[in-house]
């Protein structure tokens, strides 16, 4: 039986501000680096962004790849950099995590796992689209039957739409063989959805931001960068682009518009392996 919706109050007409962050791969050794870069050191650096930035933030989202070596202390360390923060943060699976490990010691007051959040105009619906023992996703038909039935349990609110794999291709052939498997079919069903108003996921490690035609208007489609390395966006071989880690932005109108940016850690302070053909 689906768990109740987790709802937060807020005042009547307000925008929802949330922030994602996504891909962080901790280690369960502090200095743990992937491809050169540090993701304790990475993710704190955005963390400390997302402070002095913006103070008035009403939850965080984690879109998945909490790990990277399904470690509990990788886990408990991300809970510990998370509890700094006065906000609440929700989280889903990545295909680098553990998801019995991660749920066991992603414990906090304000750390949920919890698929359905209702706030203000808004639902946002937390999917797991993670495949066992495959770098790629796929949203299952249970997935399917949740979206559909949340929808319609909330027909006056807006819907946001959050995942960890892409449900488009990036255009980069290396990484788009590890993609939504059944992302054409998703979209042309949530599209028929009248509420759905936006799409957001983590997993490419680069910014995306496109639109999809949807039953009452444009759906947006989003991927933020990662809080450690990034991808060289339509490359169609393994490469490593030297921006910086970063976060997204989002703004939930009462209306179901939406504003959304993306910031990146100023300077050039992390700088990954770009010989790297892998990991």
């Amino acid at each position: 039986m689906q768990k109740d919706a987790t709802t937060y109050d807020i005042i009547e007409g307000q925008s929802i501000r949330l922030v994602q962050i996504t891909d962080p791969h901790l280690f369960s050794d502090p200095q743990g680096q992937l491809l050169g870069v540090n993701t304790r050191a990475s993710l704190a650096s955005v963390l400390q962004l997302v402070h002095d930035n913006h103070q008035n933030v009403d939850c965080i989202l984690a879109t998945g790849d909490i790990s990277q070596d399904y470690s509990a202390q990788s886990y408990q360390a991300f809970a510990a950099m998370m509890s700094t923060h006065t906000v609440p943060c929700h989280y889903l699976p990545g295909n680098h995590d553990d998801i019995h490990t991660m749920n066991l010691h992603l414990q906090g007051e304000k750390l949920s796992g919890d698929k359905q959040i209702l706030v203000g105009n808004w639902q946002i619906l937390m999917l797991d689209s993670t495949v066992r023992g495959k770098p790629g996703g796929l949203l299952s038909d249970a997935e399917l039957s949740f979206i559909e039935r949340s929808v319609a349990q909330e027909p006056q609110r807006h819907c946001l739409l959050v995942m960890h794999h892409n449900p488009i291709l990036t255009g980069a052939a290396w990484l788009d063989q590890h993609c939504l498997a059944n992302g054409n079919e998703v979209l042309k069903s949530v599209s028929q959805l009248a509420n759905v108003r936006g799409i957001l996921w983590g997993h490419v490690h680069q910014q995306i931001d496109k639109t999809y035609p949807g039953a009452t208007g444009d759906i947006h489609l989003m991927a933020t960068p990662s809080t450690c390395i990034q991808f060289t966006p339509k490359s169609d071989f393994f490469a490593l682009d030297n921006l910086q880690p970063g976060y997204r932005l989002l703004d939930l109108h009462a209306d179901g518009s939406m504003s959304t940016h993306v910031y990146r850690v100023p300077g050039k302070t992390f700088f990954p392996d770009e010989s790297a053909g892998g990991y």
